[in-house]
């Protein structure tokens, strides 16, 4: 099982801040976070930046409890989109983004959400039955291709209000199918009561469409006292509609693949990564030579 990531700590905060967050999480037994950089372009035209190195901002990282390795930081950038051209700057090839392990983008708007897993804009088509086939075929291969040009990692989902629109099942799985995972964040439900309400309710609409598959709980949390540990995190995913397996992939595993896939886009067309095997008593014996057989049995 891969270790435990808590991939949205804000980066804005100051340095103590940050050192102390970190402190707490690999105290809990995080193995790895990421500081995440929230631009908006909604509030004023802003430029992507270059991330800073952790090693600048840390000059010593905790080590994670239980293990004897430190804690791994990595650089997220998090997208504020709420008009469709915010979305050219996710095709440019801007050195700046590349720089970033993880990029995430949060869609304010239902075309906006539909349009970054389908890759094409809902549109009232009216057409005769016999023009329907045609228009199914056009609009999927426009939508695969379409596919290939928006590459994140996460899509982040709204826990803090009532979502103004439903979730659909097509371009959810499209995502699915891309290797785009979608966070949820649990800080706002230890808040305030009414936004914990909105959490549970926004996350039990998308379980019912994505089924449990690529999910990622984070925290986004500015103190140390808002961070929850992994397994305390995993238990609030069964409130979210998610089990028990499906749960602590979502602050383990599916941290680890949302990672690789950001791996995938600074590098080359895929990372691979190896496991050792079990080997069966079968084979153990097998390999075993004949003359320590004989010494062992008598």
């Amino acid at each position: 099982m891969a270790g435990f990531a808590d991939l949205n700590l804000p980066q804005g905060l100051d340095k103590k801040s940050l050192q102390s967050l970190l402190e707490a999480a690999a105290h809990l037994g995080y193995s790895a976070v990421a500081l995440n950089h929230v631009i908006d372009f909604k509030e004023k035209k802003q430029e992507i930046i270059k991330p800073v190195s952790p090693s600048e901002l840390f000059p010593s990282l905790p080590i994670v409890q239980g293990t004897c390795k430190r804690i791994k930081v990595l650089t997220r950038l998090t997208l504020v989109v709420s008009d469709p051209s915010h979305c050219n700057l996710l095709r440019s090839t801007s050195a700046n983004i590349r720089l970033y392990d993880i990029i995430a983008v949060f869609p304010k708007t239902e075309k906006l959400f539909h349009h970054f897993e389908l890759g094409v804009e809902p549109k009232r088509v009216s057409c005769k039955l016999h023009e329907m086939k045609d228009f199914i075929l056009t609009f999927s291969h426009s939508g695969q291709i379409a596919c290939t040009t928006l590459d994140v990692d996460l899509v982040c989902i709204n826990v803090t209000e009532k979502l103004p629109f439903y979730f659909r099942r097509p371009p959810v799985n499209m995502a699915i199918d891309r290797g785009i995972y979608f966070e949820l964040l649990y800080t706002p439900a230890i808040k305030d009561s009414t936004m914990r309400r909105y959490t549970i309710s926004n996350a039990i609409s998308l379980m019912q469409i994505c089924k449990g598959k690529n999910i990622v709980i984070s925290s986004a949390a500015e103190r140390p006292l808002e961070l929850r540990g992994p397994y305390d995190v995993a238990n609030l995913g069964l409130l979210f509609g998610l089990s028990e397996s499906e749960a602590k992939a979502a602050v383990s595993t599916n941290c680890r693949a949302t990672m690789l896939h950001g791996e995938t886009r600074k590098s080359a067309c895929g990372v691979v990564y190896t496991v050792k095997k079990p080997r069966k008593v079968e084979e153990e014996e097998a390999a075993v030579p004949a003359c320590k057989k004989a010494k062992t049995q008598a």
